[in-house]
């Protein structure tokens, strides 16, 4: 009842009134009233309504409004952290120099407030959401606080009141438990709904988790009283299950328990009627095995029923109860909750994290007590939030949202710590992850495809394919990142059980088998899960414990991980049933256990001192382990070998990816690690061997010419045995865990990337293998990556062609770098993709050629390398085997014979082993310790196993297995025929003995199976036979049925190893005796460091003579046999043939050198023509201005049909020419310095100013009180939106061009041009073009006489001048058809000028046309087409510099086409004709009496004279006059045109003067009127104009205000004349250009000061004599008649405009034609600023932030980038600015992106950054965030782009657009 009565009574009054009795010590009825109160209102039946929130607002503020008790408590803020939280694409900053964890993150305006300069930081776009960090000292120095959080504001904020918060306590419990109630009553499990709709019951909620948010912004005051609340245990009891008499809270408190039933990690039903086992998982049988160890493994029978969980068991699914292992059975429990917090956290998992409560619960965390509670739940719910992960639809969401929280959580050190000790967050995890990896194992195939019991995951499910662990995973490697925690992992040996068992999952997943016959159907692309899995799953967690296992204090670690990893290795082997030969053609790049193995090893020797020895098993289980790791090494082999290409693509994309920087220092640096520990432990004959038949090329190493090889086609024998070679090379050279510190591997990367390519700071930054942790983003050693950077290093800054592309800073190996350091085996180690070895070769070579040391083709440079780690010296028994010898020396002897198969290569590799074998001897040398055992093979080869003894050790007879139908029995028969006996002073049996013996050396299979069976016994191992496949060798050397039979046959060899080396440098350096005794005399191996391979073996032998007494004799007694050896017979036709190859070779070359002249001659002529080559003689396109005798008729080459000929009527021939409309000039200022960009809200631009915007105010002023067809010929237009025409010069029939057009249409190839918009690429140039201009037909004879310069009169010529303007309609088309009317003669070439004035009309935009009042009339037309006209020679103005100082036909000139535009233009005006009465030259030249009033009153007057656009009145005439017009006559025109613009400059000054200034000056002219040539004085002008113009009273009355102003500067005679030839400049230039282009007359060049002179010269304004001496601009009036009578009608004219307000008359007299060069905007240096103002800033028309904010460059812009909010008819923002702004060009910058990209029409394209970074590259889309600077050359080449019109030729990648940006 009471509640009614409160409910109906204001909420203010309400609310004071009970706090007023709650605040009372007796306060029951208080409370009894607001219980009542909120009853009523927050009754969780009625939903969600928005009076609650009312309420509840106004009860907070307990009688004051809610706003103000917000920023009361607010003042009672306590938080020294800044907690802000953002969500998904938020940009943040992360510096790694103030960072403590890797995860550190600053919102941007923590980051701007403190000071980070000279730090490494980064901007980055958030991708799962975070928070700030700044303040948390655990996670950042303290030094990078900002100013607001460095302060400990904590203590000096005062208490907060008691009864501030009161109302809040007593209040928010009942708001949080209704928001409970409602999210228990919306929910439905997935599987009973099928309309299940959590967005909608969340949308409802929306304001009250919004409200909670407002709460926690409020502050540290707030926050506590809310912590109070949700980790209170007694309300959550009380509020939980609601009053007993109320059913709405008991259902709904029912429906809460339903929904957590399902909660454990296995769900009730699953237990299976064992309820006892409490804590039971379950596990297939696979597993099993590997679990049995920890746990006690009980199987309960009672639960054999099938698994009710869906998941596919493999076989019959054993439950295991795993009650040891895990200490805290609760996680496999159902959950219990005991605060408000523990269920809304439940809650926030089930609607799969809502950003808003994701939000709310981080928002509470810089409250201390909160945090540490909300993470021991979030623990407790770990198990549950992944298992509903698992199910999740919206997986990748719901992963970035748990990261979000769990990464705030697990950073912290002392946190994570904390839930390890009270938690088991360590168990918990381990067993999480175990669990969700059985989901998706399968049987794995691998070695005993039947038995095997090994199981893995099968990378094809949506579990790895999708990454869904990875929120997991990432949790894992971020907890192992502290110390604290990481050491109790490492302590805990049933939990590294347990992880061991976890990593077995993923050893030998992926299985590829190899494809025989036919080309695999489908490619599965399941290998990116495998390798992600590995790398992630894996190697990251691995390299995050290896960082803890440094020092020797935690040796006792290491031990116990590789004790596990080998207990975890032999189970393996065991289970996938492994005796001792890998399955054939299989193969699987993932070895987990194999890299935990190797890497800790590594760790173990290296940072540990730990003994080698005591951490390895017994020979067997290194025979094992070798196994697959060479496997992997061998198949990358038969990859590139093309061996596995019918298993498609993938397989090498595998390969690659098992190499790449990203994976490459866990997967093959820890492989080749193992082989090299395995190789320095094991028998090395039996290694070598092992390598040679994994490499599948045993059969090829035979002394016979012809083998047979049973696994190998012959194409691939050759790359195979390159491969097993290079692999020997690798795994005896390479020291990155054997030997070489930390600074000497980060070196050694980056060379090997930097001589493959030039690279950019941050391509090198990503390619060079990060160690350990790959967040942290820091590389391990003393030595930081910039410091080793500049010592190996050039950088070459960015370099800009315009037209070409856009360089970015580079880094360059320096001189010494080549010279010292170049390793091409470990660029080898190193390539992703094959070519890049070539390409590390090809500079090496080019820098040799450069710095002179070696001209020819080098061979990969031998380098020195690091000694081995003592642990490690056995590794060089390899080099020192018997095996290894008999290999090199068949492959030294094979070589030289010239056998098939072999290679450059081949001998670089073996020579590279020999070199090997010479620098690293074995200590034990003097003991030769073998005693010779009668079935040891090689003792007849070789003596001993040290190579340089081996060395010259002379093989005489080896026996060896060939096919009938070689070369050697045919020998063989010979010899018997002729009765001769082999040449041997040794008798037959003695050789057969040793033949006998010799025999088996080829069989290196039966070799290494001998071994091995001795190692076993020897290690009392009773190895199963039964298991192992029959020994291959037997059968591998008689294939059943293959045609030739094999025989034994013995070779007669006598040669050593030196004397084969002394052979083959006679061979490659092509001379007999190339090597004298004189060179070994004085030998220096360091000579030779650089060179081919003469040079490598000279190296070889001089180390070997300098190293053994014994050798030096050897080679004396070899190079001392003068007479040449004489080769096998075999040898001597392939001799001669290596000599025909050698002239063949010469002769080929002789051709191609002639060739290439030839070809070079062509290229030179073709350039002279199509480009800017400044070639003496002129080209045919500048027609008019060429050299040649003028009555010569004009060729033109039609660049598709050849033809070269005149252009005539009938088939006309046409310039190539790109139209485009430009808005270039109408962007012009007044003012040099350009506008900048706005970077804050005050800054802003103003368009008024520009010249496009003044000519429109001028033309509209004028079309409001004159005639409107006098208004439309007293301006230009075209300012914005004119049409500038270009041309790359080259010609073409019209005819041909139409059929060019054609074939265009048909072909189907997709251009970067759109043909039915009549774009094109010219046929010769490739240009981009859109029209064909027509020439026209050449001059006929009397040209001559048009230059001829006359004696006329003025008058005369004048006279002359108007007669020729009545002419207009005749037409001359040509010298026969000249009288006849051009109506009626239709030509082909009026056709075309027809068809171009159409294009030309497309090109812009109607409103860029129509200004005349009606649209489409004649008058209209006429001002455009004189008006392209005047673009075309402004913007020609602009191209020059805005002046004609530089003269000459600059480039541009060539390429004019102007005068082609003229005739064009002119041949279409002439079709109006100008009403005689209005003809403005009658007005110019005699006095007309003036008009009568009463003609005035029908319609506007003219325009006046004084208002006129000179160089518009300029073209006007010259256009509508006949052509070819006599200069005598255009010089006529502009000299009468030259004193109306010298009237008008003089009329302007008057206005710009004081009144007192304008009395002195009328009254100094007045005196010189009378004298003689006054006409000629500006005196004399200027005080006539003054007199004139006081009459009208008001023109000079208006600005006599702000004249004070204008004339601050007192007016000298030369600043006057200064002034007035400023005025007058931009006409004289465009005249003088103009009569350029008709007439050809040449532009001399000049200093700026002398421009006006030159020019008035040009145009004969000023007699020869008169250019000494200061020049008087008035010099140059000539006057048809009196000038002041001239100038009064022109004044009367003005001062007869009755109703012409002043003002406007005044601002129409004053034209100020100085325009400076056009410039896009001013950017400030940083990016950052541009970013920050606009990466929020709300779009002007739609007020949203723009997902893709874009700017334009010129004129300021802000803009959406493809926003669907500003679309208009379809056409989005950019585009439809860019018509608006540019004429249909548009200059964007992409905020978000930095780059710039430029639309053209209907076609866009990315044009690049002008915003680069410290190191000179750009940062496309921001992805790496670092600080960007504006490069100035880059801006001055797009700006240039703009003004030239350029875009279309320089940037090549258009693409249309569809109006979509």
């Amino acid at each position: 009842m009471m509640a009614a009565s409160l409910l109906r009574r204001d909420k203010k009054s309400t609310a004071a009134h009970l706090k007023a009795d709650l605040k009372r010590t007796d306060n029951s009825s208080g409370l009894r009233q607001l219980q009542e109160l909120l009853d009523s209102v927050l009754n969780p039946e009625r939903g969600s309504d928005p009076e609650a929130l009312e309420w509840c607002k106004w009860l907070l503020a307990g009688g004051e409004g809610f706003d103000e008790f917000c920023l009361t408590v607010r003042s009672y803020d306590n938080a020294t952290l800044c907690g802000l939280v953002w969500t998904a694409n938020f940009v943040a900053y992360r510096c790694r120099t103030c960072g403590i964890s890797p995860c550190m993150s600053l919102c941007a305006e923590c980051f701007n407030n403190g000071d980070h300069t000279g730090h490494d930081f980064n901007m980055f776009r958030s991708q799962a959401g975070g928070a700030c960090d700044c303040g948390d000292g655990n996670v950042m120095r303290e030094s990078g606080f900002c100013s607001r959080h460095r302060l400990k504001t904590g203590e000096n904020v005062p208490l907060v009141p008691q009864d501030l918060l009161l109302m809040s306590e007593m209040v928010l419990p009942r708001f949080i438990i209704t928001i409970i109630q409602y999210l228990r009553d919306g929910y439905t499990e997935p599987e009973s709904a099928a309309d299940r709709d959590l967005q909608k019951v969340l949308q409802q909620l929306e304001p009250q988790i919004s409200f909670l948010e407002e709460l926690t912004k409020m502050g540290g005051a707030m926050r506590t009283v809310l912590t109070k609340i949700l980790t209170n245990q007694q309300t959550f009891k009380e509020l939980s299950m609601g009053q007993e008499e109320n059913v709405y809270a008991k259902k709904n408190y029912e429906k809460y328990l339903s929904a957590l039933k399902s909660s454990g990690l296995v769900s009730v039903e699953e237990r299976g009627t064992g309820g006892a086992a409490a804590g039971a998982t379950e596990s297939p049988g696979g597993a099993l095995s590997l679990l049995g160890a920890t746990a006690a493994a009980v199987l309960e029978d009672s639960s054999k029923e099938e698994d009710q969980d869906g998941l596919q068991g493999v076989g019959q699914r054993k439950r295991v109860k795993l009650s040891s292992s895990t200490k805290d059975p609760s996680i496999m429990d159902t959950l219990k909750h005991k605060c408000f917090l523990e269920e809304l956290l439940f809650w926030t998992i089930k609607y799969e994290f809502p950003q808003k409560m994701v939000t709310f619960l981080l928002n509470m965390l810089p409250d201390q007590d909160y945090k540490i509670t909300f993470t021991k739940t979030f623990v407790q719910h770990y198990a549950f939030i992944m298992k509903t992960l698992m199910k999740s639809h919206e997986s990748d969401t719901m992963s970035n949202r748990i990261v979000h929280i769990s990464v705030q959580l697990f950073s912290n050190e002392e946190l994570a710590r904390h839930v390890t000790e009270e938690c088991q967050l360590l168990d918990i995890m381990v067993t999480v992850l175990l669990y969700m990896m059985e989901s998706c194992l399968i049987k794995s195939e691998l070695q005993d495809e039947e038995n095997n019991r090994h199981v893995v995951v099968n990378c094809g499910e949506a579990l790895l394919k999708n990454n869904t662990y990875w929120p997991l995973v990432s949790d894992f490697i971020n907890i192992l990142s502290h110390q604290s925690v990481a050491k109790r992992f490492l302590e805990d040996h049933s939990l590294l059980l347990l992880w061991m068992s976890f990593v077995s999952f993923f050893q030998g997943m992926n299985l590829n088998k190899r494809e025989l016959n036919e080309h695999v159907e489908f490619e599965s692309q399941t290998y990116y899960a495998a390798f992600a899995a590995e790398l992630e799953a894996c190697a990251q967690p691995m390299w995050g414990l290896l960082t803890h296992c440094k020092v020797k204090e935690t040796h006792e670690y290491t031990k116990t991980v590789v004790r596990y990893c080998l207990e975890t290795l032999q189970m393996w082997f065991d289970a996938i049933g492994f005796v001792d030969e890998p399955a054939l053609n299989q193969l699987t790049f993932h070895l987990p256990l194999h890299r935990y193995y190797a890497m800790f090893l590594s760790k173990a020797v290296k940072c540990q001192g730990l003994d080698l020895d005591s951490l390895l098993p017994d020979q067997e289980m290194l025979m094992k382990i070798m196994v697959h790791p060479l496997q992997i090494q061998a198949s990358l082999s038969e990859i590139h070998s093309n061996m596995w290409v019918r298993n498609g693509l993938q397989i090498k994309g595998q390969a690659m990816t098992y190499v790449q920087s990203h994976f490459c220092n866990s997967m093959i640096d820890p492989d080749i690690y193992l082989l090299q520990v395995c190789a320095s432990r094991l028998d090395p004959d039996y290694f070598i061997s092992s390598v040679f038949e994994r490499f599948k090329v045993v059969d090829l190493l035979t002394m016979a010419s012809q083998h047979q090889n049973a696994v190998l086609d012959s194409e691939q024998e050759r790359p195979m045995l390159e491969g097993a070679l290079t692999f020997l090379v690798l795994l005896c050279s390479l020291r990155i865990h054997i030997g070489m510190s930390d600074d000497e591997i980060l070196r050694a990367e980056m060379v090997s990337q930097l001589c493959m390519n030039d690279r950019t700071h941050s391509s090198l930054l990503d390619l060079i293998p990060e160690n350990p942790n790959p967040k942290s983003g820091v590389v391990p050693g003393s030595c930081s990556f910039e410091e080793m950077l500049s010592a190996v290093a050039d950088f070459k800054a960015p370099v800009f062609e315009p037209g070409g592309s856009m360089q970015q800073g580079m880094y360059t190996p320096k001189a010494e770098v080549w010279e010292k350091e170049f390793d091409p085996i470990m660029v080898i180690l190193r390539t992703v993709y094959r070519r890049d070895v070539q390409s590390a070769m090809d500079r090496y070579a080019a820098f040799l050629k450069q710095s002179g040391m070696h001209t020819g083709n080098p061979w990969p440079p031998y380098k020195e390398r690091t000694p081995l780690h003592p642990c490690y010296r056995g590794l060089v028994r390899l080099l020192h085997c018997k095996t290894l010898h008999i290999v090199i020396f068949t492959l030294l002897y094979k070589i030289w014979m010239d056998h098939q198969n072999m290679s450059e290569h081949v001998l670089c590799m073996v020579l590279y082993l020999i070199e090997l074998g010479l620098d690293n001897q074995v200590q034990e040398d003097k003991v030769e310790e073998e005693p010779c055992i009668e079935e040891h093979c090689h003792d007849s080869w070789f003596p001993g196993t040290s190579l340089l003894s081996n060395l010259h050790h002379v093989i005489n007879f080896v026996r060896v297995r060939v096919p009938e139908t070689a070369p050697e029995v045919e020998r063989k028969r010979e010899r018997e025929r002729e009765r001769e006996t082999p040449p041997s002073t040794s008798s037959e049996s003695s050789t057969y003995g040793q033949n006998l013996r010799e025999a088996q050396v080829f069989s290196l299979v039966a070799e290494r199976r001998r071994k091995f069976q001795e190692i076993i016994n020897r290690s009392n191992h009773e190895a199963s036979q039964a298991a192992r496949p029959k020994s291959s060798s037997s059968s591998r050397w008689l294939p059943p049925g293959s045609p030739p039979q094999l025989v034994t046959e013995i070779l007669e060899i006598r040669e050593s190893m030196l004397s084969l080396l002394v052979k083959l440098h006679q061979k490659l350096s092509a001379k007999q005796n190339s090597l004298s005794l004189s060179w070994l005399a004085e030998v220096d191996p360091a000579k030779h460091s650089h060179g081919d391979g003469i040079t490598a073996i000279e190296r070889i032998l001089a180390k070997a003579a300098t190293r053994s007494r014994h050798s030096k004799r050897c080679l004396q007694d070899i190079c001392g046999k003068v007479c040449p050896p004489i080769p096998p017979k075999k040898n001597s036709p392939g001799d001669k043939k290596s000599m025909d190859k050698e002239e063949r070779r010469q002769r080929a070359r002789e051709r191609q050198q002639k060739l290439l002249a030839e070809f070079a001659s062509r290229q030179k002529s073709f350039m002279e023509t199509a480009m800017d080559v400044e070639s003496p003689e002129s080209d045919a396109v500048m027609d008019v201005g060429s050299s040649e005798p003028l009555d010569s008729e004009v060729l033109y080459d039609c660049v598709i049909c050849g033809q070269s000929g005149p252009s005539t009527e009938d088939r006309p021939t046409g310039l190539v020419v790109l139209l485009q409309a430009s808005s270039v000039l109408g962007h012009r200022c007044r003012s040099d310095t350009p506008k900048r960009l706005p970077t804050t809200d005050e800054e802003q631009i103003y368009p008024e100013d520009t010249c496009g915007a003044t000519h429109d105010v001028r033309l509209s002023i004028m079309q409001r009180y004159f005639k409107d067809s006098s208004c439309l010929q007293s301006v230009s237009i075209g300012w914005d939106g004119g049409v500038y025409v270009q041309t790359c010069g080259h010609t073409l029939h019209i005819d041909c061009h139409k059929s060019y057009m054609e074939s265009l249409r048909n072909d189907q190839v997709l251009q970067g041009f759109s043909v039915d918009k009549g774009e094109f690429t010219c046929p010769l140039c490739r240009q981009f073009a859109n029209s064909v201009l027509p020439c026209r037909p050449g001059r006929g004879t009397e040209a001559g006489a048009w230059h001829a310069p006359s004696n006329k009169s003025m008058a005369t010529l004048v006279k002359e001048v108007e007669d020729l303007q009545e002419q207009l309609g005749i037409f001359p088309v040509s010298g026969s058809v000249k009288q006849k009317d051009p109506i009626l003669v239709e030509s082909n070439l009026s056709k075309e000028m027809e068809s171009v004035i159409k294009d030309i009309k497309n090109t812009t935009q109607k409103k860029y046309m129509d200004y005349g009042k009606n649209p489409g009339s004649p008058d209209n037309d006429f001002l455009f087409m004189y008006s392209v006209a005047r673009t075309n020679l402004e913007l020609e103005l602009v191209h020059r510099g805005g002046n004609l100082c530089s003269g000459g036909a600059s480039a541009a000139a060539k390429r004019s086409c102007l005068n082609q535009l003229f005739h064009v233009l002119a041949m279409h005006m002439r079709l109006y004709s100008i009403d005689s009465a209005y003809n403005p030259w009658t007005r110019l030249t005699q006095s007309t009496p003036s008009r009568e009033p009463e003609f005035c009153d029908e319609e506007h007057p003219e325009v006046p004279m004084l208002f006129r656009d000179v160089p518009s009145l300029l073209i006007i005439f010259i256009l509508t006059m006949p052509h070819p017009l006599r200069k005598e006559h255009f010089t006529c025109v502009v000299k009468v045109l030259y004193s109306l613009q010298y009237t008008q400059a003089v009329v302007a000054l008057s206005i710009r003067f004081s009144r007192e200034e304008r009395r002195a000056w009328s009254n100094a002219g007045a005196a010189k009127k009378n004298t003689p040539n006054s006409d000629k004085s500006w005196e004399a002008l200027l005080a006539h104009v003054i007199s004139e113009l006081t009459k009208a009273k008001d023109v000079y009355d208006t600005n006599s205000e702000d004249s004070s102003v204008l004339s601050s500067s007192v007016w000298s005679p030369q600043s006057i004349e200064f002034s007035l030839q400023k005025i007058c400049l931009p006409f004289l230039r465009l005249s003088c250009l103009l009569q350029h282009h008709l007439y050809g007359d040449s532009l001399p060049g000049c200093p700026v000061d002398e421009e006006f002179s030159l020019l008035a010269g040009c145009l004969g304004l000023l007699g020869s004599g008169q250019s000494a001496g200061p020049l008087s601009s008035a010099a140059g009036l000539k006057w048809n008649i009196n000038a002041f009578d001239m100038i009064s009608q022109w004044c009367s004219e003005v001062m007869g405009l009755s109703d012409t307000p002043a003002q406007q008359s005044v601002s129409l007299l004053v034209q100020d034609p100085q325009w400076v060069a056009p410039h896009l905007l001013q950017l400030p240096d940083n990016y950052n600023t541009i970013f920050q103002y606009y990466h929020r800033k709300s779009c002007s028309s739609c007020n949203k932030t723009p997902k893709d904010p874009a700017l334009c460059l010129v004129c300021g812009a802000f803009v959406c980038l493809k926003g669907h909010c500003c679309k208009q008819q379809g056409v989005c923002e950019c585009v439809l600015h860019s018509q608006h702004c540019g004429a249909a060009t548009g200059i964007f910058l992409l905020i978000n992106a930095s780059v710039i990209i430029i639309i053209r029409g209907h076609r866009f394209c990315l044009w690049g950054s002008v915003y680069l970074d410290a190191h000179g590259e750009e940062d496309r889309d921001l992805r790496r965030g670092k600080p960007l600077y504006l490069c100035e050359e880059r801006y001055r080449v797009l700006e240039q782009q703009w003004v030239s019109h350029t875009f279309d030729h320089i940037n090549k990648r258009w693409g249309p657009h569809y109006n979509g940006l």
